[in-house]
Order: C-alpha cells, then structure tokens, then sequence
C-alpha cells in the first residue's frame, strides 16, 4: 500500500514544488529588473542582492489577518481564490515537462478549455466582493479574457494546421528544420501580445486600473487569498510563456532530457524577459484601444493568415490533423 501511495503523493509535488519556486523569483526578478530600467536598485535588503525577499513576502502574507466584508458571498469569496490557483495548475499539465503529468493528443485544447475556465474564478472573485469597484474590474477583465481568447483559438488553430496535431510534442518534431517563428512572424506576434491580454499584463492590465478601480477585481481580497490570486496570476504568466516558445521556438527533440528542460527553461525565461520589458515601456491602453486592437485589427487578420494556411498544398503545411 504505502509502496503504491508515495509515487501518487510525490508526483503532483515534484509537478507543483518547481512551479511555485520559479513564480516566487519571477517576481523577484520583475522588480530587479523594473529596478534597474527605472535607476534604481529594486529589492536589495532581504538576504543577498534581495534574493530572500519572495520568501519574505509569501511569509507576511500568509501569517496576516484575511479581512472578509461582511456584505460578501461566503461560499464564493472563498472558492474563487482557490479554483484560480487550481486552474493555473492545471494548464501546467500536458507540458512537455520532464515530470508531465499526462500526455494528450489535444493537449491544446485542453489548454485553451482551462484557460477559458479562469473566467470564471475572475468574476466570482469580483462579483462574490459585493463591491463595486471589484465588479467593474471582474466584467472588465472577462470581457478583455473571452475577447482575445478568440485570437489565440485562430492563431492555435493555424499553428495545428502547420505542425500536424494537437498534440504539444508534435511541434517538436515539426519544428527539426526551423523554426515556426520564422515562418509564422505576424501570428507569432500577435499571439505574444494577446497572451499579455490574457494574462491581465501591461500595457492591458485594465482589470487592475488603480487609477479609476482601485486594485480591480481582487480589491477586497487580502492576505492568504490575495496570495492565491497573485500566485495564479504568475503561473499563468509562466504557462503561457512556455507555451509560447513550444509552439514558436520549440526546444530541441534531443533525446537528452536534461538538455531539453534547459533548453525550454531559456526560452521561457526569454519570453518572460520580454513581458517585463514591455510593462517598463508603454503605458496602460484605453477600454475601447484594447477592443479595438482585437476585433478590427486581430480578428481579420488572424481570419486570413488561416484561410490562407488551410489553401496551402499539404507539402508545404505538414499533415493535416484528423
């Protein structure tokens, strides 16, 4: 019994473990490098060169007093935190990762069902608050994630059509020769900046506009269920990011698995890197600039690129999928 139990308890905390130390020290390095960009020194107190100061802060998080308006839904307030955090676990999951925890045919799919799912985790959130600003940043940010979730869907669906599958390996594979950013530059781009849309970052950060919603949809929230919100917001950064480079940079089919995980490791890095440069350049879009980029700029051109995807002869696409 105990010999069947350890690998089931082992396997989604050798899955989980890794993620939450990679999301603690992105957002050390997001203020290093906002630090730097800006002439300053960032966080530099906390142990070396600050490296502590994630610890410090998960630590002050959770030992704080959760604050609960008496006006809020109880049941809601409390599972929204909890079903955003899980969500963003789950994305994780048909990765190729060296500890994956399933392999999919349409791996995804699955990504794109799950991603649409935290809609729903962001407007119990607002609307569980009983709180005006949280639900103005709630509808806000569900209308900003359904919106550009058409996009990426388009942008997912030319990819398929040119690796082959739905399957996250096959792009592996069907990348040997070069890479589908060179081939595929304007959905490249423009899946780069919906997934700063779907990911509520900078410049289309409008769910938190502190400006005129305070903190938006997660103003209310405080301590330990803050933290739950603020970790998913990170592992989605993350998931997205090393999505990104598997459909677009993807690592090398080297039967060395170390060398892959390293591989992929960089890429995402480098993806991150360039959210983070992008939240230090431009300043925060307008409501009807965000809709706009998406449904008179995105959507035709996402709908060519395609149609012209699917007319190209089999030879020059790859195998179309079942």
């Amino acid at each position: 019994m105990n010999t069947m139990t350890m690998p089931m308890i082992l396997g989604p905390l050798l899955y989980i473990v890794p993620i939450l130390i990679a999301v603690a020290f992105l957002t050390l390095l997001e203020r290093k490098v906002m630090g730097y960009m800006q002439l300053r020194k960032g966080p530099n107190v906390v142990g070396p060169f600050g490296i502590l100061q994630p610890i410090a802060d998960g630590v002050k998080l959770l030992i704080k007093e959760p604050n609960k308006p008496s006006v809020a839904t109880p049941l809601l307030f409390t599972i929204s935190p909890i079903m955003a955090l899980t969500l963003a676990f789950l994305m994780w999951s048909p990765l190729p990762l060296p500890l994956q925890l399933t392999d999919m045919n349409v791996g995804l799919l699955f990504i794109m069902a799950i991603s649409s799912m935290s809609s729903y985790a962001i407007l119990w959130s607002g609307w569980s608050s009983n709180s005006k600003y949280s639900l103005m940043g709630a509808l806000r940010a569900v209308a900003q994630t359904i919106s550009y979730e058409v996009t990426l869907g388009i942008i997912i669906l030319s990819m398929v059509l040119l690796a082959g599958g739905y399957s996250l390996q096959t792009f592996s594979t069907a990348q040997e020769p070069v890479w589908l950013l060179l081939s595929s530059w304007p959905l490249a781009m423009m899946w780069f900046t919906s997934t700063l849309a779907e990911t509520n970052r900078t410049p289309f950060d409008l769910t938190e506009g502190e400006s005129e919603l305070v903190s938006g949809f997660n103003v209310e929230f405080s301590a330990g269920p803050f933290a739950l919100l603020f970790l998913a917001e990170y592992t989605n950064i993350i998931s997205m990011n090393t999505i990104s480079s598997v459909l677009f940079l993807s690592p090398s089919t080297t039967p060395n698995q170390e060398l892959f995980t390293t591989n992929l490791a960089l890429k995402t890095t480098v993806f991150s890197l360039l959210f983070l440069w992008v939240r230090a350049s431009y300043p925060r879009f307008r409501y009807d600039q965000l809709m706009s980029l998406l449904w008179k700029q995105f959507l035709p051109l996402t709908l060519a690129l395609c149609t012209l995807n699917i007319t190209l002869p089999t030879s020059m696409c790859g195998t179309p999928p079942l």
